[in-house]
């Protein structure tokens, strides 16, 4: 693991213009130092192990920064190499502080403890909401975006029963598993790692539950404020959510899926995997069942991830009985409506309730739906209620 000396980050080994804490309680940077880290990792190709390198050379952000055209001369570049501005950095801070978000640096006391254990942890996590939540025991569910109704009923399940456990749940605000464990985990504490800027929260839909996060959990981000999520962004985001974990469980999760790419990291970080098997005839379990063939932690309850965490964490963490939620409020009928209906459906059959209460759709609708499918031969009906697509 690369390693940032502190002492040497903060302006010399004497800790120069830096606030000492307890040795327990790390240090803090000052604000012109913050905005020294910031500058820096914001100049372009500066990532965070090309932070640690240039800062643990150099004996601080400010010294790096001076030298950053001279390197990139020397290493062949064809044009000056872009350093962000103090200007840039300062309006970033003001931006942050808008939205009630802080930067919080490496090594100080309210930064993530195992996601600082990682080779490329961000220097700077920006972070908004309860930062509490990332002191306690954390677990990271994931998977598909578009996930059956079974899947989404055990995602909330699990994350109902590990938060009660006492584990703060992250996940990366994504639609399907993600957006069901963060609802589910809503009072206990969830942490949604963004893939943009804070002020860009993606999918515009998740807005809504990202601000319902911020009163018990919280949302973070190595990402600049303005910043619109891409494509390669989000394998970036998802080091971020299995480095923050002592664990990783996989929900629902097709072959060569982000959530397959957050277990490699997972497993690269050290951290432990699970994986809840699926029906063989449902291409959304393919992932998910090769990471058990493969030594996943196979889950079929909250229990099974405690049994393993237990030791790791040294921590209490038990399970305590749930209360049963009232299903969903009902809406008109669409064409929307009838494709997400559709879409909650799988080979694992489920509940006509659950289809009810995750689609927000009323029951005649659901039936409608139903029967429409049932007539193309699409449907079959099980006992108990149960519906499964064919």
């Amino acid at each position: 693991m690369a390693v940032l000396r502190i002492g040497d980050a903060v302006g010399g080994a004497a800790l120069r213009g830096a606030e000492v804490r307890e040795p327990n309680e790390g240090v803090r940077l000052t604000d012109e130092q913050r905005l020294d880290w910031l500058r820096l990792i914001r100049s372009d190709n500066v990532g965070p192990r090309t932070f640690r390198a240039l800062v643990n050379h150099y004996g601080g952000a400010r010294a790096a920064l001076a030298a950053l055209p001279d390197l990139a001369r020397r290493g062949g570049a064809k044009g000056p190499a872009r350093v962000a501005s103090r200007e840039e950095a300062q309006r970033e801070f003001k931006a942050a502080q808008a939205l009630g978000t802080v930067f919080v640096a490496v090594g100080e006391a309210d930064y993530p403890p195992r996601l600082q254990m990682i080779d490329d942890a961000p220097p700077l996590l920006a972070v908004r909401g309860n930062a509490a939540a990332l002191k306690r025991p954390t677990l990271a569910l994931v998977g598909a975006r578009n996930a059956s109704a079974a899947g989404l009923r055990f995602a909330e399940r699990l994350a109902r029963d590990l938060g009660a456990a006492g584990l703060t749940v992250v996940s990366g605000l994504a639609r399907g598993i993600d957006g069901a464990a963060h609802r589910a985990s809503l009072t206990t504490g969830t942490v949604a790692v963004l893939a943009g800027g804070h002020d860009h929260v993606y999918p515009r839909e998740h807005i809504e539950l990202a601000e319902a996060i911020l009163a018990q959990g919280a949302l973070v981000s190595e990402m600049p404020f303005g910043h619109e999520p891409r494509a390669r962004d989000f394998p970036r985001r998802n080091r971020l959510i299995s480095g923050l974990c002592a664990g990783i469980v996989v929900v629902e999760a097709a072959k060569r899926s982000g959530s397959l790419i957050t277990a490699r990291f997972a497993l690269e970080q050290g951290r432990e995997v699970f994986a809840v098997p699926g029906s063989p005839l449902d291409p959304r379990a393919e992932g998910a069942n090769d990471l058990i063939k493969q030594g996943a932690t196979l889950v079929t309850d909250a229990a099974d991830v405690l049994a393993v965490l237990r030791p790791i964490l040294g921590a209490a963490v038990e399970l305590r009985a749930e209360e049963p939620e009232p299903p969903a409020a009902g809406a008109e009928p669409g064409v929307a409506e009838r494709t997400r209906i559709v879409a909650l459906l799988g080979p694992t059959p489920v509940p006509i309730d659950d289809l009810v209460r995750l689609s927000g759709s009323s029951p005649a609708v659901v039936r409608v739906v139903l029967l429409e499918l049932e007539l193309a031969g699409r449907l079959e009906r099980h006992g108990g209620a149960l519906v499964s697509l064919l």
